[in-house]
């Protein structure tokens, strides 16, 4: 029998997930029949806003073949019937009732000793009505008699008896129970599956259609669409399509059908009392969704309150380093903690109002029975229009109504967003591209010599059509030569090569092979004849040997053979464990960059190509192997047509043919030699090279003789501008992303140049996963100063957790009144009754309001001291642990943000949930032992399977889902790949054996969606029919002990309702599971932070502090390594001394070490071997903040802060507060005070984050202004004046 539960449902379904029992919680759903109507008028209405749905429902089908169509149309009937059940139940428990109660009335006339049972009806015994002679005088003493008497000369109404045989009619009941129970198993699984099925065979089909035409699209369209986007539309947008066209559907055409079946059952049985309980219903939706939108908006103001907080560890975090050289992490601690109040502040308001709504709506639910029951039984007692059977039949028709159609309601938005992802990827497979290279159109011709010519090509790339690449370009390029193609980046020459591949299609001209135009010869054709090495070349994530094989199909062992050794490749190829069967890795990343480009070379050869296209093919080498790849390269071009791009010289002398490009066009042609005398183009891109260095060696003498003897020590740091300059024409001569390979880092014949690197990141990658989540209590004890809070939240959550229970005993109360045979005394009984709902209405508003706001004052009090503390102790690590990546600034900020929020969900609201259920359970438990304990062990043995259907369900789906993502990450893999490697894939003709390769990963999956769809279909049937069972199991019961044991009726419907609730209860009590995990892990990595030991720690005050301080520095044979780079070593045995007011410059390239020392001194690390001494102190012992409060840093790139100048001066001490005097005769001294007095707001001025309001000069100058603040014993300065222009740096000098 619904009661109870169904009730609950009505509650539960706002807001939040409903693991209720009838329709214990599936997904939402979706229909046909609702979509016909609702969503065309939606769809006009769309249009008219944002059309981006441009796909009707059923156009969602389109994919669908017969077989198809015919399981989704049986799938409906079967949802259709399925949704009928929960209705025609009602009508069954009508009769029921109402047999019940006949049963009961009969018992009370019976139990009257002067009645009996005569001919099947109720009569006054004979002997009775006989004796008295009613002419005999009257004695006082038989006045009393009879009255009594007299009324059994009122005949009685037609009462039958003896018909009625309770534990006869309760067996039919329970198999009319078990009988829709079997029914609606076989149909739930039936609209399951049926739909999962059908819907796995048509998402294959879309991915394959998709995947496809993606592969078939011109790379023009690539330029415009990203990767990312595409490869998440593979997976993410195709599975919203799933969810829109799966089990949603039959679930949604369930859920309506029962929703108006319910009306129907209502408005047939009894209008009256259904309009009565309809009028009432708005308040709860109103309520539902005022409460939606508070929540949303309330969310939004938490979220932008805690930005601000966040930016400001961001920044902080940042500019570790500059915190720690001026002591400001206690400064920045209390900033940030400033900026968590407000969303503290909002985080409780949340909490307030959630518990307000949610407290309203089970008053106007509490009400609303109480309306209903007052005005029903009166209909049933006064007009005697409704038996009491129909009452129930009514109130709970239109209940179970709303809730299904609360319950729909979600599928609904699973239909939007599958309609919303259809949209972009059916018009991505109706698009035609318009270079279709797997096309068969278009001419091959016989014998191909190899002249390429340009007549009048303009250009510009689809992504950016303001700019044109090449404009009117005109080359020839003769078969059998070799010719170059020089100019300055962004001239057109790599442009041109791809228009040779037909990439692209010029705008206006064309571009000839042996005299016809190349579109109209076969894309795979044209490309087979060509062969390419690009700059950066793609190697597929198989063997040495398969890569080489890409260049040609079924190509024998010998020939690969042959190519490797004309690309100079055999060599270190054999030299390898696995020679040709070598893995190259994702990406070709276990190869150095030099085999990388040779085993390209060989797979350009393997084709055997009539046109050789190098694409700067040696410009991201060291010089080393560049070299060989240059020796294979002239090794492989004879005889071939070869166009090659370079910038270095000795790659162009020896071509027959040199091209200059400027601004898209070709300007000068010729040999080496003739274009030398010419000085144009290539003249002066030789010059910039060869003499660049010459002119370098002048400045580096200049900076040498600026050296001034201030009264003050100062380290500073003059790099070696030689060697950067040099370095960075050196850079500007290859390719713009040429230095992503710096040149000392690729030993040529070392294969395993990542290996120990990516050893290393996946240990530690296993290091994070491997957290032991943190024990409840631990997390308790940081809750600790909130107890109040706390357990007047759980007193709140134990009273709303009684409410239920209560319920279903004012509910079988109402029941046992109609078989009250005095009229008074049962209408005073049913007023206080429903006086009662209104007060446990009252009292549960109230309890919800305490528990909602208790459990979020809590929470949001222990997320803001988590994430102090968590911030407290970042800033308290030593520099070190600030370079490992998984420890940057953006992770950091995530891991404030989120594990601190997620904590909560082990303590506040989570407790509450279990209190909750526990009270409700218990309350349960308590009422039906102490009302039938028989009846009560018989439904307990049901309860695990009512809670286990509703737990099984939600694990179930999570289950799936984890299996789909992992059988798809096998095809996911093969579109990453071809999609981020779609050039190179085109220039090798590869579209098709990616397209198969891909098609045969989606058996998997497809096979493990069939699987799912049988098992998902069985739990779903089977959590559908469960409670049917339980109720035809525990009724048939209930009539034998009514019968034999004379257990009143009401006491058998008090028992069920009660425990079926708490059996809900107890499957949402296990919902909550996942959040309390998560909750658990997020607070033991927040714990790992907390208990770390900093190797050098801010925050104790150990360590030697001593008054006279001197400045005199040594470093002792000092080694050091960075921990995030343990294999270079910086220093090397470093021995260096500095007495008080001498001046240190250190010289030296770029790595040498110079700012390592300035670190060590810092104390921002220790030194692995020897030691930094002050004043005959070892650093190390020395008490950090004491040791830093001495220095004074200026750094080359001088980090300031998002406040004002003033303030970031005087961040120079943190020690002390210092007047707006001293700021400014440190900025005059600085040469900073008549700048700042310039500005409008003088120094109160913000400098923008990091100091982008500022010229690089400028910010330098407020870093020495805040030097000077310190007052310093020792000032570093790291290339100090770098950034100023000559004259404000002898200015600067002079006052340092």
């Amino acid at each position: 029998m619904p009661t109870g539960s169904v009730k609950l449902q009505s509650i539960k379904q706002l807001g939040q997930e409903n693991h209720s029992y009838e329709v214990s919680d599936e997904e939402p759903t979706g229909s046909y029949i609702t979509i016909t109507h609702s969503k065309k008028d939606e769809k006009a209405q769309k249009n008219e806003e944002q059309p981006a749905i441009r796909v009707g429902f059923f156009e969602l089908f389109r994919f669908a073949t017969c077989k198809d169509i015919l399981m989704m149309v049986v799938g409906c009937l079967c949802a259709l019937l399925h949704g009928s059940a929960q209705p025609l139940m009602l009508l069954v428990f009508g009769l029921l009732t109402d047999a019940f109660i006949e049963y009961d009335i009969e018992l009370q006339e019976l139990s009257d000793d002067r009645k009996e049972c005569v001919n099947n009806t109720i009569q006054w015994k004979k002997n009775y009505t006989a004796a008295y002679n009613l002419s005999a005088p009257i004695n006082q003493s038989d006045i009393g008699l009879l009255n009594s008497t007299l009324e059994m000369f009122v005949p009685l109404e037609n009462r039958t008896c003896g018909l009625l045989d309770i534990e006869y009619e309760m067996m039919m009941f329970a198999f009319y129970y078990a009988g829709i129970g079997a029914a609606v198993f076989l149909l739930g699984y039936l609209q399951i599956s049926l739909w999962v099925t059908a819907a796995a065979k048509q998402i294959q089909l879309i991915r394959k259609l998709y995947f496809s035409k993606v592969m078939r699209m011109e790379i023009g369209w690539f330029d415009c669409t990203s990767v990312g986007e595409l490869n998440t539309r593979m997976s993410d947008d195709i599975n919203k399509i799933n969810d829109a066209i799966a089990d949603q559907v039959s679930i949604f055409v369930q859920r309506f059908t029962t929703f108006v079946c319910g009306f129907c059952v209502g408005f047939v049985k009894g209008w009256k009392l259904t309009l009565v309980i309809i009028a009432a219903s708005p308040l709860i939706g109103v309520g539902a969704g005022l409460m939606a939108l508070f929540v949303s908006k309330l969310t939004g103001m938490e979220l932008q309150a805690y930005a601000k907080a966040g930016s400001v560890a961001d920044e902080v975090l940042s500019s570790i380093r500059t915190v720690a050289a001026f002591g400001g992490e206690k400064k920045e601690v209390q900033r940030y903690d400033r900026n968590l109040v407000s969303a503290q502040r909002w985080g409780i308001r949340k909490g307030l109002i959630v518990g307000f709504f949610t407290g309203f709506m089970w008053l106007v639910i509490f009400l609303c029975y109480g309306l209903a029951f007052w005005y029903g039984s009166s209909l049933v007692v006064d007009t005697k229009e409704y038996t009491p059977g129909t009452l129930l039949q009514v109130f709970f028709g239109v209940l179970i109504a709303a809730m299904n159609l609360g319950q729909a309601s979600p599928c609904l938005e699973a239909f939007a967003s599958g309609r919303g992802a259809a949209t972009i990827i059916f018009e991505t497979i109706d698009r035609e591209p318009e270079i279709d290279c797997l096309s068969e159109a278009g001419y091959k011709l016989d014998r191909v010599k190899g002249d390429i010519e340009f007549h009048n090509v303009t250009f510009h790339y689809p992504s950016r059509p303001e700019v044109k690449i090449l404009d009117q370009l005109n080359v020839v390029v003769k078969s059998g030569e070799t010719t170059a193609f020089v100019g300055s980046s962004g001239a057109g020459k790599s442009t041109a090569i791809q228009l040779i591949q037909r990439f692209y299609d010029p705008k206006e001209g064309m571009v000839t092979l042996d005299g016809h135009d190349i579109r109209g010869l076969n894309i795979q054709w044209l490309r087979s004849l060509i062969g390419i090495v690009e700059q950066e070349p793609v190697l597929f994530a198989t063997t040495i040997a398969e890569n080489i094989r890409y260049g040609r199909p079924g190509v024998s062992d010998k020939d690969i053979i042959t190519a490797a050794k004309e690309a100079n490749a055999y060599n270190f190829i054999m030299d390898l464990p696995q020679k040709f069967d070598t893995l190259v890795g994702e990406g070709g990343g276990q190869m150095s960059g030099g085999q990388k480009q040779r085993i390209a070379i060989a797979r350009a050869l393997v084709r055997n190509p009539r046109i050789l296209l190098l694409d700067m093919a040696t410009s991201a080498l060291d010089n080393e192997s560049e070299a060989v790849v240059q020796a294979a390269l002239d090794k492989v071009r004879m005889g071939r047509t070869t166009i090659s791009i370079a910038h270095r010289l000795s790659t162009i002398k020896n071509a027959d043919v040199i091209v200059g490009f400027e601004h898209g066009q070709a300007v000068e042609r010729g040999k080496h030699n003739e274009l030398l005398e010419r000085k144009g183009v290539y003249f002066t891109l030789v010059t910039l090279q060869s003499q660049g260095d010459k002119a370098l060696n002048e400045k580096a003498r200049q900076m040498a003789d600026h050296e001034d003897e201030p009264e003050r020590l100062k380290l500073s740091r003059a790099g070696s501008y030689r060697d950067s300059l040099r370095a960075s024409i050196r850079r500007r001569s290859r390719s713009q992303l040429s230095n992503l390979i710096p040149e000392a880092s690729v030993p040529t014949g070392d294969i395993s140049i990542s290996r120990p690197d990516n050893d290393k990141n996946a240990f530690l990658e296993e290091d994070d996963e491997l957290v032991e989540p943190a024990s409840a209590a631990r997390i308790l004890k940081y809750n600790t100063p909130e107890w109040p809070y706390m357990l007047f939240g759980s007193i709140g959550a134990a009273i709303n957790g009684g409410v239920n229970p209560v319920y279903s005993l004012l509910f079988s109360q109402i029941l046992a009144t109609f078989s009250v045979q005095d009229p008074v005394a049962q209408r005073k009984e049913i007023n206080s009754i429903c006086l009662f709902f209104v007060v446990v209405g009252i009292v549960s508003f109230f309890t919800q309001l305490l528990q909602g706001y208790a459990f979020s004052k809590s929470g949001e009090l222990l997320t803001r001291r988590l994430r102090r503390l968590g911030f407290q102790a970042m800033l308290g690590q030593e520099v070190g642990w600030f370079d490992d990546h998984r420890n940057s600034p953006g992770a950091l900020t995530t891991r404030l943000a989120t594990d601190a929020s997620q904590v909560q969900g082990a303590t506040g609201s989570q407790i509450g949930m279990i209190v909750n259920s526990l009270a409700n359970i218990g309350v349960a438990l308590i009422i039906s032992f102490y009302f039938s304990w028989k009846l009560t062990l018989l439904i307990l043995c049901f309860l695990p399977f009512i809670a286990l259907s509703s737990g099984f369900q939600a694990s179930m789906l999570t289950g799936f889902a984890k299996q789909d993502k992992e059988a798809m990450e096998a095809a996911g893999q093969i579109s990453g790949e071809a999609l981020n490697n779609i050039r190179t894939i085109a220039g090798l003709g590869k579209e098709k054996t990616f397209v198969e390769m891909y098609e045969a990963q989606l058996d998997a999956p497809y096979q493990a969606a069939l699987k799912k769809a049988n098992v998902y279909g069985a739990c779903y049937g089977f959590s559908q029919c469960i409670i049917f069972l339980t109720n035809s199991g525990s009724y048939r019961f209930g009539g034998y002990l009514v019968q034999k044991e004379g257990l009143h009726f009401s006491l058998v419907f008090r028992v069920i309702s009660a425990i079926v609730t708490s059996g809900t209860a107890l499957g949402r009590a296990s919902s909550y599971t996942p959040d309390y995990a998560k909750a658990k892990i997020s607070a033991a990595r927040f714990f790992q932070l907390l208990d770390r030991v900093p190797q050098i720690s801010v925050y104790n005050d150990k360590g030697e502090k001593w008054d006279n301080f001197q400045g005199n520095i040594d470093f002792i044979d000092c080694k050091f390594t960075y921990p995030s780079r343990p294999d270079i070593q910086v220093l090397n045995g470093l021995n260096v001394s500095v007495k008080p007011g001498q001046t240190l410059a250190f010289v030296g390239s770029s790595g040498c070490g110079k700012s390592t020392s300035v670190q060590l001194l810092e104390r921002f690390y220790d030194p692995n071997h020897g030691k930094v001494l002050i004043d005959g102190h070892d650093t190390t012992r020395v008490n950090v903040s004491f040791l830093r409060s001495k220095i004074g840093i200026v750094s080359q790139e001088p980090i300031l802060f998002d406040c004002s100048i003033a303030e970031n001066i005087k961040y120079g001490d943190n020690l002390r507060e210092i007047s707006m005097n001293e700021v400014i005769s440190a900025a005059k001294k600085a040469q900073l005070h008549d700048f700042v007095m310039a500005l409008p707001e003088k120094y109160d001025t913000n400098v923008g984050s990091q100091g982008s309001q500022l010229s690089r000069g400028q910010k330098q100058r407020i870093a020495i202004a805040r030097a000077i603040i310190r007052d310093p014993k020792i000032l570093l300065l790291d290339e100090a004046t770098s950034a100023l222009d000559t004259e404000s740096e002898k200015v600067c000098f002079a006052e340092l």
